[in-house]
């Protein structure tokens, strides 16, 4: 397999402070790859240099071939970036937006108009090309920033967390634009995300990351299938005492406690629901609520930290 991003014990420390921790990750060439983890993971920090913003303290990492310490420049040519924070001029309109930075990143004069409509019918706002950015939905303007990323032909199109702040309806439409770049442009996609449901829909391969380490990495179904299990989640009035009286049971495999609720492992769980209930009520403990789930990325990441992507980090 090829790959176009390949990481070697990168690191980045402040002072005391490791925000990235001797990572080592390979993201194969034309794929949708995605680092999931909660905010203060160190996802921003890792792409910030495979971008070569920031200089790592240790280690390094080639981007479509060219180291990011030994060649920051071919690298930069090689990389479409939209960064988590907007940075947009609202004064400017969609196409005067895509012909600057065709200017900046040196598309030849003579292919840079044809270019600008491939990528304004890509991000489909060939209507609203000659429109005020300040006019736009926040869609739109997403769109927009991803289009700017594509306009110099780049091997690497870097997304950091690229539907935050999207409302439900907009960040599936995301999605749908980012499979079809994928496609359509035969580009390699690297995103950060704290979206389980963004990495599990759009990402062929996944990387979970946490405390500046990643935890594991691999394709969203393989993920969960390594559980095994279902979960039954249960808020009942005597928590602790349920707790130590479920372990005592065969089939349950884990327990995790999160706030109020308690997640129980299972095989089959569909056949074990009411098998719970029963069991608390014989020990005189009132359920609130239950609930079966079978396996997300959000009980890979639990499984493998002991907590939820919201409390992590």
């Amino acid at each position: 397999m090829e790959y176009i991003i390949e990481t070697h014990d990168i690191t980045k420390k402040y002072n005391d402070f490791t925000a990235v921790n001797s990572i080592n990750l390979k993201v194969p060439k034309n794929s949708v790859y995605g680092v999931l983890g909660p905010n203060g993971a160190g996802k921003t920090t890792l792409i910030s240099m495979l971008c070569t913003i920031l200089y790592p303290t240790s280690g390094t990492a080639t981007v479509n071939g060219y180291d990011i310490v030994k060649n920051p420049k071919d690298v930069r040519k090689s990389i479409g970036v939209v960064f988590q924070s907007r940075s947009l001029d609202d004064i400017l309109t969609g196409r005067e937006h895509l012909e600057m930075h065709a200017s900046l990143y040196g598309v030849p004069s003579e292919v840079r108009k044809e270019r600008i409509e491939e990528v304004l019918d890509l991000i489909a706002l060939g209507e609203k090309a000659d429109q005020y950015v300040k006019t736009y939905s926040g869609g739109m303007k997403r769109r927009l920033e991803i289009g700017r990323g594509l306009i110099h032909h780049p091997e690497v199109l870097i997304l950091d967390e690229p539907t935050l702040g999207l409302d439900p309806q907009t960040r599936e439409s995301i999605w749908k634009y980012v499979n079809e770049l994928n496609k359509k442009e035969d580009i390699t996609v690297l995103m950060t995300t704290h979206y389980m449901e963004e990495a599990d829909k759009l990402c062929d391969e996944v990387a979970i990351m946490n405390l500046g380490n990643i935890i594991t990495a691999d394709s969203p179904i393989n993920l969960k299938r390594e559980l095994k299990a279902d979960t039954i989640t249960i808020r009942v009035d005597k928590a602790d005492k349920f707790i130590q009286e479920a372990e005592k049971l065969d089939f349950i495999k884990e327990i995790f406690r999160i706030d109020s609720e308690i997640k129980l492992m299972v095989e089959r769980g569909e056949n074990l629901v009411a098998e719970v209930v029963n069991f608390a009520n014989n020990n005189k403990i009132f359920v609130n609520s239950i609930e079966l789930e079978h396996p997300n990325l959000e009980d890979v990441f639990i499984k493998y930290t002991g907590t939820t992507i919201a409390d992590g980090g």
